[in-house]
């Protein structure tokens, strides 16, 4: 009898901890924000909002949405007004119809009218892998609406394109975009074996408290609209980068501060080589050698902590 009741007693331990954890992990944030939706000509786009103080912006990538930024945004959010979206075909963001719905102009409009519909004028512009694309297109379309620009595993479209084109191990770890492009959301093998489901998509997420939020996130997306950000916007030997221009990329005039997870197995770091030599202002690159592709959350507590100390140093 004695054994039963300890038994019993350490079922009822052991749901009730993973019932606190997943409460406890995401509650403190999700009960915090508000939510919010900017109008980009017709397409709306979902965004999170908390703190006060001048504007941050962060802007997720693939597979992804946005709850990636929950570390940041804690630590953030008693200096800032952080605001964190959903990419236009992700969770409660639209999802537009067809590929060039996804053109990266469409991209950068929808994190100007996050912008604009926060009332503020300019922001710190954060952005991870397909977010990170879109951040280096603001700082370069709308510098004046970039404050700071903070960019996690994704080179500079230059480094990217040179990479491409020169580097045999990153042209091998671009194998998974070129699938993309050719494929679609029902192709038997297109996400790790299998075809893309909420499952398949959120296997990269270690975190068990986390994992049933991101399956029901990318329930509510669109596969179709995932895959377009590659069929519109992945660099081809024909169109090295996403900005169409016959003549060479300003050097950025903000500062720059960049993230790599050295273990990324998609972006390889050389391209972030000579990146010194295409901004014209400080520049802090952070490296972790331990940290994967999502870098902000393999090194959750090094990102924030470098971000904060970073922002506050050059807060208006």
């Amino acid at each position: 009898m004695t054994n039963r009741l300890l038994l019993a007693f350490r079922v009822l331990f052991f749901a009730c901890t993973a019932l606190i954890a997943l409460n406890g992990h995401s509650a403190g944030l999700t009960d915090e924000v508000s939510h919010h939706y900017a109008d980009n000509d017709g397409v709306k786009i979902h965004y999170v909002k908390a703190g006060n103080g001048p504007l941050v912006v962060m802007i997720h990538g693939f597979p992804d949405y946005w709850y990636s930024w929950r570390e940041q945004m804690n630590g953030l959010k008693n200096h800032f007004t952080v605001v964190a979206i959903d990419q236009r075909g992700y969770n409660r963001s639209d999802q537009p119809d067809g590929v060039d719905a996804y053109a990266m102009h469409h991209l950068v409009g929808d994190v100007l009218a996050v912008i604009r519909d926060t009332g503020f004028a300019r922001a710190t512009v954060v952005g991870h892998d397909w977010g990170g694309a879109v951040a280096w297109q603001v700082a370069f379309n709308a510098p004046d609406a970039v404050t700071n620009l903070v960019i996690l595993n994704l080179p500079h479209p230059n480094g990217m394109a040179r990479e491409l084109a020169n580097n045999p191990e990153q042209q091998r770890n671009s194998g998974y975009a070129r699938k993309f492009i050719a494929g679609s959301a029902s192709d038997p093998d297109i996400m790790f074996g299998g075809p893309m489901t909420p499952s398949t998509l959120a296997s990269w997420v270690t975190d068990p408290a986390a994992k049933p939020l991101y399956e029901a996130a990318f329930a509510r997306s669109s596969f179709a609209g995932m895959l377009n950000f590659y069929k519109a916007n992945y660099p081809t030997p024909d169109q090295p980068s996403p900005v169409a221009s016959s003549s060479p990329m300003p050097k950025l005039p903000m500062p720059l501060l960049i993230f790599h997870g050295l273990q990324d197995t998609a972006l390889h770091s050389d391209g972030l080589n000579n990146t010194w030599d295409w901004v014209d202002n400080d520049m802090t690159l952070v490296t972790t050698p331990k940290a994967n592709h999502f870098v902000q959350q393999d090194a959750a507590d090094l990102v924030t902590r470098t971000m904060r100390w970073w922002l506050l140093d050059r807060r208006d």
